[in-house]
């Protein structure tokens, strides 16, 4: 019987999809470790951002990864949360993998925040174009945040601040292009 010889790739090739489903994993690890830490804590996503001068939407997306620990942060966490191991702040200091699963949306607030923007969106995006001209705002240049108050008859309110850089499309003029310089 012939045996026909297959080459094997090597140990190190490792396609796309197994990096990020590795990258997912890991995701998953150190999300878990940030909210045990969390609940070990007992504070809030807020009482956290207030000790760490962070808002606390992006301590949210800290403890999802899906932002990125900066250096000069790291040592206020780490203050905040002082069981958190090192070997998690350091992959909270990589760049993220920013995911989002598609099946969020059928969570009852997520799906409530994107009815609202769908709602009201044509309106902002006009009042932006009066306000600014013709642009965008930025969802990279951005804070967010969340924040409870009282209306005139005592009830509890949810304020949602979206709060991101204008940015105005430009008129693409060849002689502009760096990359024909």
């Amino acid at each position: 019987m012939n045996k026909v010889a297959t080459r094997k790739p090597p140990q190190s090739t490792v396609s796309l999809l197994d990096n990020i489903t590795i990258m997912e994993d890991t995701k998953g690890k150190v999300v878990s470790h940030l909210q045990a830490a969390k609940q070990k804590s007992g504070k809030s996503f807020t009482e956290i951002a207030q000790e760490t001068g962070l808002t606390n939407v992006y301590v949210a997306q800290l403890f999802k990864r899906q932002a990125q620990l900066k250096p000069e942060t790291a040592s206020k966490l780490r203050a905040v949360l002082p069981e958190l191991p090192d070997e998690v702040v350091e992959e909270m200091m990589k760049p993220p993998m920013r995911s989002y699963n598609p099946n969020l949306i059928q969570e009852p607030t997520i799906y409530r925040l994107n009815e609202a923007v769908m709602h009201f969106g044509e309106s902002i995006k006009e009042i932006i174009n009066e306000e600014f001209g013709d642009g965008i705002m930025s969802a990279i240049d951005f804070y967010c945040s969340v924040d409870k108050v009282k209306d005139a008859d005592g009830k509890d309110r949810v304020v949602v601040t979206l709060d991101g850089k204008y940015l105005p499309y430009t008129e693409q003029k060849s002689e502009n292009m760096a990359s024909r310089s």
